[in-house]
């Protein structure tokens, strides 16, 4: 018999290819003849007839059928599949082919038989699992400012990630050090990430410092979280080293600043540390208000069962893509995204939070590019898309393969719900896909999901009796001025929710009381923060800090505790006024801070709406104060107490975009026309502040110094004395009188007391023995000459003996030289 031998991946490539035009060719021809022959020499203007849009979609569904990305431009210069083969193989990326895998010999088939690794016990385990099974499948699909892509395979960003370990090892990192990243979405990131996971150590991911006009208040953000976790290093791009040595200069346990860069292929990681699945992998803050931000400890037992449950919820496969530009900094992007992708071995597309926010069709650009079917963003992003991207744009959009939009981070607004689905409904997008989802940092991430496949759930409620009774009681269609909450599902596998009272008494459906919540992705608290920690449990539940109701089955998040605003007697959310006045004409929506301030003459809350607006004309704001006013009223039947129309970028905001209601009280109190400082100021400031930490630190290092100089003299000292009288006193007992003696000296002057416990039982006796130190250096034996109340020898190592000075000195004192290695 004939043995068939094996096509060669470059074989196969060409193949694949052509399939794949000849495909497009008779779709695009199906009403006229088709090329009769299609091979790799056919030219593609003149016998396959593309035109140059048919050229993007041949570009498309090869990507799509490869699992990888190419720039536009070798699909717009090619005259033949042959030179599309070319160019596949020598431009995948923008990259350099040398920095790259041989894209030839990468595994590029979409039905490869891909698993999941369930044993894994960290997430650098799954890493490895991933990347040892099958190194050259795509992990990331990293998009540049231009819109090109380049990819990193899982044996890439596994060598990667273990040369930033051995980096980070070779700098003295120590096991459960905290290490910050402050980094955008870039490349380096997740090696940086993975490298601090390798390496033992601590990632606390901090956002970086974008909006310099706000550099002091970041700064001061920065340096609590930086002193918190006592960050041992942080890592940081070239922009942001001036900030981040001045934040060096203030954290005492800060001693290393590391650049982010290509890590080099000399970097030769050594032996990594062994990791359980106990051990911090993350500290996520919250973003804090007006007090110390919280670190919330998550181990990679936490996070891996979180994985885990929202994939069992929402049957995630690698046969899933997700896309998203999400912050690395925050936990929908950095757990939901990086490690769930990572985890699942599904491909992330993912790109710069900036360039979405510039241009949202970017992101369903991308989800349709990449036939994405996973991907979300906070309830603002989708409203972004309904008014920045106009109908024209919309043409050609496919969002067909987009299955579960996560919807979560903020309260979820029923109208944008129903919009964008309306809106998008054209492009394919199904209303089954809009998923609002509940979660919180403390859960690791995702917390409560709704059941696959079923539209968004919108609750009608009587806005007067929920107000004054916490009882949401349905109301129909036609009943005016109806409070509206959606249903943010069930909770995920294996994690449970509660509804109780003040008192902690469980609650009825359609009763508003505190949600609890107790799983394996919980935390066990906050890092060196004891009292926020036991405000954190109740029993062996955690609060969330929402208010909530069930409802057949479904939470629905109805406001924050602290937030819930009482004002004669009824509650008023802020959420849904801070939406309402958003949409005003001429106020910035998003920016937009409802909140309480304590009246004590009358005993209840004055209600305070603070809006940003771009007007200056005194008509055109007191107009926009009435409007606000007449919004207000109508809501909550009640006009608030003061409006403050404030320039853009006062209302306060975390780093993901959520108002800071307390933040923005703050501001109120204290005064909102302060002139606000130029950047040339705040960088002084900042400078000026730092001057104090740095003299204290020069003052540390020279007192070191000293100090060190000053032991050495007196050691000199000593061993001009000692050694002569070693080598001239004929008795051992008065020769290692003398070394007692001058150890005495010595640890007097130096200031070093030594202490010595347990002597009563090494009295002498006529029994020889053998007394181990758990430490040897060279200074063990002459302490121990000191502190042993009886004759013994010293046992050295025989290398001494090669040394004549040396072997004669310790001989003098009694010691007996042995070969390490024989046993």
């Amino acid at each position: 018999m004939t043995q068939q031998s094996t096509p060669s991946p470059k074989a196969k490539l060409a193949e694949t290819l052509l399939a794949q035009v000849r495909e497009l060719a008779t779709e695009l021809h199906a009403r006229r003849s088709a090329p009769r022959t299609v091979n790799l020499d056919s030219t593609i203007d003149g016998d396959l007839g593309l035109d140059s849009l048919a050229r993007m979609e041949l570009l498309a569904r090869i990507e799509r059928r490869l699992g990888l990305s190419f720039p536009e431009r070798v699909f717009a210069e090619a005259e033949t599949p042959r030179d599309l083969l070319r160019a596949i193989a020598r431009a995948v990326t923008s990259e350099p082919v040398s920095a790259r895998e041989d894209p030839l010999s990468t595994d590029i088939h979409t039905d490869e038989d891909v698993q999941v690794p369930h044993d894994a016990r960290t997430l650098t385990e799954a890493l490895a699992w991933h990347a040892r099974r099958h190194p050259q499948r795509i992990a990331i699909h990293l998009y540049g400012e231009d819109d090109r892509t380049q990819t990193l395979t899982y044996g890439k960003l596994w060598a990667e990630a273990t040369r930033m370990a051995a980096e980070l090892l070779s700098r003295s990192l120590q096991p459960g050090e905290a290490v910050a990243i402050m980094l955008p979405t870039c490349r380096d990131y997740f090696a940086t990430l993975f490298g601090v996971l390798l390496a033992g150590g601590i990632a606390v991911p901090i956002y970086p410092p974008w909006r310099l006009i706000h550099l002091e208040e970041y700064f001061r953000h920065q340096r609590r979280i930086l002193d918190n976790c006592r960050a041992s290093m942080l890592v940081c791009f070239r922009e942001a080293e001036r900030v981040a040595h001045l934040l060096e200069s203030q954290i005492d346990t800060l001693r290393t600043v590391l650049r982010a860069a290509p890590v080099t292929p000399h970097a030769k990681p050594g032996e990594l540390p062994r990791l359980s699945a106990d051990d911090v992998a993350l500290l996520q803050y919250t973003s804090g208000s007006t007090g110390s931000p919280k670190g919330v400890v998550l181990t990679h037992a936490n996070i891996l069962a979180n994985l885990r449950a929202m994939g069992e919820a929402n049957a995630v496969s690698p046969d899933d893509v997700l896309v998203s530009w999400l912050p690395l900094y925050h936990d929908m992007g950095l757990i939901g995204a990086c490690f769930g992708t990572m985890y699942f071995g599904m491909p992330l597309a993912v790109m710069s939070p900036l360039s979405v926010l510039a241009r949202p069709l970017r992101w369903l650009r991308a989800i349709d590019r990449h036939r994405g079917t996973i991907s979300g963003a906070p309830n603002f992003a989708y409203e972004l898309c309904l008014r920045r991207i106009p109908d024209e744009d919309l043409h050609g959009l496919d969002l067909s393969s987009w299955r579960i939009a996560v919807n979560a981070a903020e309260p979820v607004s029923p109208d944008t719900i129903e919009r964008f689905c309306e809106r998008f409904g054209r492009c394919g997008f199904r209303r089954e896909t809009m998923a609002p989802v509940f979660g919180l940092a403390e859960a690791s991430v995702g917390l409560t999901f709704p059941p696959l496949g079923r539209a968004p759930l919108v609750d009608r409620i009587d806005r007067e009796v929920f107000a004054r009774s916490g009882l949401a009681v349905p109301v129909d269609e036609t009943h005016e001025n109806a409070l509206r909450f959606v249903a943010c599902g069930q909770p995920i596998p294996g994690h449970e929710v509660r509804i109780v009272d003040p008192t902690g008494r469980d609650l009825p459906d359609r009763r508003q009381g505190r949600l609890l919540f107790r799983g394996p992705s919980a935390t066990s608290g906050y890092y060196r923060n004891v009292e926020a920690t036991r405000r954190l449990f109740d029993g062996d539940w955690l609060v969330s800090g929402d208010l909530a109701y069930v409802a057949e089955g479904d939470v629905y998040i109805s406001g924050r505790s602290k937030d819930i605003i009482i004002r004669a007697g009824r509650n008023i959310y802020p959420a849904e006024i801070e939406e309402a006045v958003g949409n005003l004409d001429g106020i910035r929506k998003g920016c937009v801070a409802v909140f309480g301030n304590p009246d004590p003459e009358l005993g209840t809350e004055r209600l305070v709406v603070m809006a940003e607006t771009r007007e200056e004309d005194p008509t055109a704001r007191e107009a926009l104060t009435a409007a606000v006013n007449e919004t207000v009223n109508h809501l909550v039947q009640a006009p608030p107490d003061d409006i403050v129309l404030v320039p853009p970028h006062t209302v306060a905001k975390t780093s993901s975009g959520k108002v800071r209601r307390a933040a923005s009280r703050e501001l109120y109190l204290q005064g909102i026309d302060r002139p606000r400082r130029s950047l040339r100021w705040q960088v002084a400031r900042l400078m000026l502040a730092s001057v104090g930490p740095r003299l204290r630190q020069s003052r540390r290092v020279l007192v070191d110094w000293v100090y060190g100089a000053y032991v050495w003299v007196l050691t000199v000292m000593a061993a001009l004395v000692v050694v002569p009288a070693i080598y001239l006193l004929p008795r051992l007992r008065w020769r290692r009188s003398v070394v007692r003696r001058a150890v005495r000296l010595l640890s007097l002057a130096m200031g070093t007391r030594i202490s010595v416990e347990g002597a009563g039982r090494l009295q002498p006796s006529t029994r020889g023995c053998v007394y181990v130190a758990n430490h040897a250096s060279y200074i063990d034996g002459w302490v121990l000459l000191l502190a042993l109340p009886r004759e013994f020898s010293f046992v050295a190592k025989a290398e001494f003996t090669g040394n004549l000075f040396v072997r004669l000195l310790l001989k003098r004192i009694g010691t007996v030289f042995v070969e390490r290695t024989d046993r």
